[in-house]
């Protein structure tokens, strides 16, 4: 695996203003991680399934990759599943929102949703601010946002900037019929275009359980309060009105939804040790 491309994946990623212990322990630390090497059936959010290719796809369960966002300088979040690649060295992070069945028939307007993201920039970047995160601003798409009406998968990439850095997120949204799986890629601007192609290429192993299909929905099954565009936006465009736009989401916008880079170089000894030896035994 080159150094350069891990480098840049796992420095793509938002810090907390908290005491940190030193690398050499975090490198221990994550070296301790439950990892698991594929190809193996993992299970997500008891709500779906996703088979790793190959011994390059690493994955680790809610538990330990809670202590993998903390280790690399991330919000420590319940209901994270990590997977990582050590051949291109980027990570995704997968988490299921039940907010119910979300009707697909909306028309996508890139420019208007686009607006809202950059109206909300000033709220989110308060509540950054009180996180002890930077403040993170929206420059434009991307890949602008489209949904695939077969695999029933909403996508776009947005540009970032926050302390003079660039930052490109990539974000899917798998459709089931009790929620959303949101599926975020964290990569380096260099190297994004490759990292997503590798990225969906492990998701044609992800699939809902049964029963939890978006062509399974049922009448009288809860559905969601807002659609397609509110996806993209955190939720925001349809729900700020009507309960208040942090009363609504708490700090999901400003914690989980961007990811901007930081500096975690030093920690990726462990890491480096780690995968060699994987690779050798």
């Amino acid at each position: 695996m080159k150094l350069k491309s891990l480098v840049a994946a796992l420095c793509f990623v938002p810090v907390l203003a908290v005491a940190a212990p030193s690398e050499q322990d975090r490198g221990a630390q994550l070296r301790a991680l439950d990892w698991h090497s594929g190809p193996r059936v993992e299970a997500i959010a008891g709500k779906a399934l996703l088979k790793t290719p190959d011994a390059s796809t690493l994955f680790i369960d809610e538990s330990n990759s809670r202590r993998f966002l903390e280790l690399t300088g991330n919000l420590p979040e319940n209901g994270n599943f990590i997977v990582f690649n050590t051949t291109n060295g980027w990570w995704a992070t997968f988490s299921f929102n039940p907010i119910g069945y979300v009707k697909d028939d909306e028309k996508i307007d890139a420019d208007a949703i686009l607006k809202s993201i950059r109206d909300n920039d000033g709220p989110a970047n308060e509540e950054r601010k009180r996180l002890g995160l930077p403040a993170l601003h929206t420059e434009g798409w991307y890949i602008p946002p489209h949904y695939d009406t077969q695999t029933k998968r909403l996508e776009w990439g947005v540009k970032l900037r926050s302390e003079g850095k660039e930052a490109l997120n990539y974000t899917i949204r798998l459709l089931g019929r009790t929620g959303v799986m949101n599926a975020t890629l964290v990569s380096s601007p260099e190297s994004l275009d490759a990292d997503v192609e590798a990225f969906k290429a492990t998701l044609t192993g992800f699939d809902f359980n049964p029963g939890e299909r978006y062509s399974e929905f049922k009448e009288g099954d809860r559905v969601a309060e807002y659609g397609l565009a509110a996806l993209i936006a955190g939720g925001t465009v349809a729900v700020a009105t009507k309960k208040g736009f942090w009363a609504a989401i708490g700090a999901f916008l400003a914690a989980t939804w961007k990811f901007v880079a930081a500096g975690a170089i030093a920690l990726l000894a462990g890491l480096r040790s780690l995968f060699s030896k994987r690779k050798e035994s």
